[in-house]
């Protein structure tokens, strides 16, 4: 269960860090709101995980995961580019966060 509260958390991340985009320093109600909602909800399900999880791993897959979504969403939502160097990065991103998790020494259930 904190492997998955861990995952949800890092795709809420990925989903506030592109609210923060969106609201337009906060100058627009909706999104800023939602983009509140995102980082509450995020914090909260990572302090949860971090029960079970070290924080050191917990934290940095968190991050990892939010870094590779905000990424993925500035390519596809706002046209970021996808130079091969960053595409080669967010593999590289991909591989520490899976390390990561691998040598926790925490089991998934």
């Amino acid at each position: 269960m904190a492997w998955f509260l861990v995952f949800v958390s890092g795709l809420l991340e990925a989903g506030w860090a592109i609210g923060l985009k969106a609201s337009h320093g906060f100058s627009r109600p909706v999104p800023a709101v939602l983009t509140l909602a995102g980082m509450i909800a995020s914090m909260v399900m990572l302090t949860y995980a971090a029960r079970d999880i070290p924080i050191g791993t917990a934290y940095a897959v968190w991050v990892g995961i939010g870094a590779l979504g905000a990424a993925l969403l500035g390519i596809v939502v706002y046209g970021e580019p996808a130079t091969a160097a960053r595409l080669v990065s967010l593999v590289l991103l991909v591989a520490g966060i899976v390390g990561l998790k691998v040598t926790s020494g925490v089991p998934t259930p």
